[in-house]
């Protein structure tokens, strides 16, 4: 059984998702709590396998619980977010940082026509994030510190100028990708492309957050929008992100890839055959196996690819994947992989000028 506790302000809300988690058999719900002060002590109490966690709340909201919680009792927590605009959703972020591992948006009652696909990601989301074993944090672990690029050894000689990096990332991917991009300079002289998997109605919040909370301007992709240097792309809700002659944006509606849309296989395979060698294509934590066999396409055509270490992801599924492949050049912790992509871009430029 996972037990799970249910973190909700509201009555109503407490009661729909206990009907919801405990309609799964393999899911019991071992307690309730109205706020963050409640949750602590039913968290030392209970001892649960996942907690699901409101933002807003009377005494202590779900960012201050949140941290609480990962520093005393560390127990895998997902952010259901009422609202999928404005303040909420950048609390939700928030709340990652803090040490939350996803957000799904809350169900709006049993006979809404979104209601069944949202119970669905919220039982599955229930699921995997029990399966994760997270670790005591501290406040202030999410600072990243960065290795300099003079301090990244450089063994690959480039023939190639770079034109884009892809990054693609899962579970725990949102903070990894903060500190990275925190990392790149703002003159940074490639466009980086991301898929990020996430719920349904996050991203926009998510492009958002990141830009704010990188300082390297994100935005979400559009069709035909030609990339530009020091600039990030998230793929957009319900499409595959890719490139085309030009350095444009090629969004597609294609089937999903690995039960995902984006998917990461199809952004790898784009840029292979767009860019080929000119890419460096970044694998970052998640579960699954979504984009490891492309990684390795781009590896033998002759792309650099960075795959993070296992000791640094919450998922090693992605990652693991991709190193049983062989398809990973560099195996690195995030807080030295903005620097390596500092230091191969400029390498590869400096080559060629």
């Amino acid at each position: 059984m996972i037990n799970v506790l249910i973190v909700e302000d509201s009555p109503v809300a407490r009661e729909l998702l206990t009907y919801i988690l405990t309609s799964d058999p393999a899911i019991r719900v071992v307690g309730t709590a109205s706020n963050g002060v409640e949750a602590l002590e039913a968290v030392r109490q209970k001892k649960p396998d996942v907690i699901t966690m409101d933002i807003y709340m009377p005494m202590m909201d779900g960012f201050e619980a949140t941290r609480r919680i990962m520093e005393t009792f560390p127990t895998p927590i997902i952010v259901v977010s009422g609202h999928l605009e404005g303040k909420e959703v950048e609390a939700a972020f928030h709340a990652i940082e803090a040490g939350a591992l996803a957000a799904v948006r809350r169900p709006s009652g049993i006979k809404h026509q979104e209601s069944e696909e949202a119970s669905k990601e919220l039982i599955q989301t229930v699921r995997l994030m029990s399966e994760i074993k997270v670790v005591r944090r501290t406040h202030g672990a999410t600072k990243a510190r960065f290795v300099a690029p003079s301090a990244v050894s450089m063994p690959l000689q480039r023939t190639t100028e770079i034109q884009a990096v892809a990054i693609g990332a899962s579970t725990g991917g949102p903070l990894v990708l903060q500190k990275i991009l925190s990392g790149l300079p703002q003159d940074f002289p490639v466009p980086v492309l991301i898929v990020q998997h996430i719920a349904q109605g996050f991203v926009e919040g998510f492009a958002e957050w990141l830009s704010g909370a990188s300082r390297f301007p994100v935005s979400i992709a559009s069709q035909g929008d030609r990339v530009v240097a020091g600039h990030g792309y998230v793929a957009p809700d319900g499409f595959h992100l890719g490139l085309e002659s030009g350095l444009k944006i090629a969004l597609s509606a294609l089937p999903p890839e690995n039960g995902l849309r984006p998917s990461v296989s199809h952004l790898f395979r784009s840029t292979a055959q767009v860019l080929g060698p000119a890419v460096i294509g970044v694998m970052l934590t998640g579960m699954g196996k979504d984009g490891a066999g492309e990684l390795r396409t781009l590896k033998e055509g002759g792309a650099i690819t960075i795959v993070q270490d296992e000791a640094s992801s919450v998922v090693y599924g992605m990652p693991g994947e991709a190193i049983r492949l062989d398809a990973a050049v560099y195996v690195l912790p995030p807080e030295t992989i903005a620097a390596t992509l500092v230091a191969l871009v400029k390498n590869s430029k400096g080559k060629l000028q």
